[in-house]
């Protein structure tokens, strides 16, 4: 297995802190000498500011952030765009997951009004997923993307205090609990986010190498 040396830093693009926690716990353990307390950082401890998410894509916006932050900072950076894809609504809220109410990262409010919209929807036709495209990139261009999905059923109210974002209303397939009433690891261990940076760690130990 490649060591990673104690100076190596991998930047994610991202000031939310969920998904900082969320994507240590998937790296803690899989990258031989990666401390990930320290050497991961948010892109607050970078000095980088927040990158408009001007795509129309998952992947876009996803490869947008990485390569702004990598580009900035000259280090490894990667980045996530992620959202929940309702499949009556069309695949909506999609990219516009976090700001569906109009007010970008107010979860009370997205839930509210997704739930609204899908009142008078049967369980038989609530289907619905989490999406997640995970990009890393490097200085110079190099990048690479990968996805991945969820799928589940909407409840028609929120259980769990776990997670965030809507993980309070998505039931994974199989499972009789909201993704906000799963443990960490039993959510990062299906989570579209888990998936696709899963897939995502070869090319961050080439990377950091």
């Amino acid at each position: 297995m490649t060591r990673i040396p104690a100076g190596a830093r991998l930047v994610l693009a991202t000031r939310n802190q969920g998904k900082l926690r969320e994507l240590r716990e998937l790296l803690r353990g899989r990258i031989d000498g990666l401390d990930v307390d320290t050497q991961v950082i948010d892109a607050a401890a970078a000095g980088v500011p927040d990158v408009p998410e001007t795509g129309v894509t998952f992947e876009e916006n996803s490869l947008l952030k990485a390569r702004a932050v990598a580009d900035a900072t000259g280090l490894a950076a990667i980045a996530d765009d992620s959202g929940l894809a309702v499949d009556v609504l069309g695949g909506a809220p999609g990219i516009f997951s976090a700001r569906w109410s109009g007010r970008h990262g107010d979860d009370e409010a997205n839930l509210e009004l997704l739930l609204a919209q899908l009142a008078d929807i049967p369980a038989e036709h609530r289907g619905a997923a989490f999406v997640c495209a995970a990009s890393l990139a490097l200085p110079g261009g190099t990048a690479v993307v990968e996805r991945a999905e969820l799928r589940g059923t909407l409840l028609t109210e929120p259980r769990g205090d776990g997670g965030f974002g809507y993980d309070p209303v998505l039931q994974p397939l199989g499972m009789d609990r909201s993704t906000a009433e799963l443990a960490p690891e039993e959510k990062n261990a299906i989570s579209h986010r888990g998936q696709a940076f899963r897939a995502l760690v070869p090319a961050i130990v080439d990377a950091l190498a």
